[in-house]
């Protein structure tokens, strides 16, 4: 199928399934997928339906030599009709789980965001400091990955434009990861019911050239320092401050006393070491191996039990309802900036920048 051919089909698809534009680099083979679905189960449906409407016609009326005990069909056509079906199914299994393994497999040099839902808003926290209500800002052709809470209820974070949508949920992170393809400005919906002003909650996603977001971006960052004195460390404002994320991190573990357990120099404490966390294979007291990550280490925080690590008592207590959305996030920020062998900074997923 020529270039020109194959846009052709597409657009036609796009519009005869009242599909929007495709703006992320894995929305064509979302598409193509959902193509091959439908047309192939259109095909099977047509010859069903063909075949049935044939016998009807052909066998209206019994014939009067027709034999009352008919031979059974041989093995081959039944293994037949019971194999492509079943070779169909297994075919969409195939390209689905391929796809399906690169949608919730970010890159590892993914720009990180966070998200926080709450009725009926979202909000976006970069972990350099910056907040936004209702718009994200993105750079084109850059892998971001959003980790995503809910303060209230679950929602669900969905851009039709990008093929992506993820639930979100109170005291979890959910995370999913998208690269923009092209500059614009996409609409996000919550597609779980919410409450009354559900249809309310949306958001945009305004993807930016590179150089374009770099501005924007500086921009953020000297207002930030312009309000700073306004700021409160750790307040759900979100990070109204220059300081990063995981600058108010630290703040936070000494508040709620996470050194109490918790060391950030490798020695053995009543707690795993938070040096080298983030991203270590840990055995768990059941014998099962997990990577640490960010839906796990929030897991720990709230529910402290679900999974306890091999060697260690399960001592730690629940945080549920006792850190707000932006709390666990600098938590985490300060936890990946934990770096064996040494207490290096982790380099941040977003650009870096010098004020002047």
């Amino acid at each position: 199928m020529s270039t020109s051919t194959g846009e052709f089909f597409d657009n036609y698809m796009r519009r005869a399934l009242f599909l929007p534009e495709q703006a992320s680099t894995f929305a064509p083979a979302v598409d193509h997928l959902h193509y091959f679905v439908i047309l192939t189960t259109f095909a099977g449906g047509a010859a069903v339906g063909l075949a049935a409407l044939y016998f009807f016609i052909r066998y209206k009326k019994r014939a009067k030599s027709r034999p009352r005990n008919p031979k059974p069909l041989p093995l081959y056509i039944e293994a037949m009709f019971i194999g492509f079906p079943l070779s169909l199914f297994l075919l969409w299994f195939a390209l689905g789980i391929s796809l399906f393994q690169e949608l919730t497999t970010a890159p590892d040099d993914a720009m990180q965001v966070y998200v926080t839902a709450k009725q009926w808003m979202w909000e976006f926290s970069y972990p350099e400091g910056p907040v936004s209500q209702g718009v994200l800002h993105v750079p084109v052709g850059r892998p971001v990955k959003l980790l995503m809470t809910s303060r209230d209820v679950i929602h669900s974070f969905y851009v039709p434009a990008f093929r992506t949508k993820r639930d979100v949920l109170p005291g979890r992170y959910t995370d999913l990861w998208f690269t923009a393809a092209a500059p614009g400005t996409y609409d996000v919906y919550c597609t779980q019911y919410c409450g009354t002003n559900h249809s309310y909650m949306r958001a945009q996603v305004v993807a930016m050239p590179q150089a374009e977001y770099d501005t924007w971006f500086r921009g953020q960052l000297r207002g930030l320092v312009r309000r700073d004195d306004a700021s409160a460390p750790g307040s759900d404002g979100a990070g109204h401050s220059s300081t990063p994320l995981r600058d108010h991190g630290e703040a936070v573990a000494a508040a709620h006393g996470c050194f109490k357990c918790h060391s950030i120099d490798g020695t053995a404490h009543i707690g795993p070491t938070w040096l080298g966390m983030y991203g270590r294979h840990e055995v768990m007291s059941d014998g099962t191996k997990l990577v640490v990550d960010d839906p796990y280490m929030t897991e720990s925080m709230m529910d402290p039990e679900a999974k306890i690590v091999a060697g260690y008592q399960p001592v730690m207590p629940s945080f549920q309802g006792k850190l707000t959305p932006f709390e666990v996030a600098a938590l985490l920020e300060y936890i990946k900036s934990l770096d064996a062998p040494g207490l290096t900074a982790r380099a941040s997923p977003g650009p870096a920048y010098e004020l002047r």
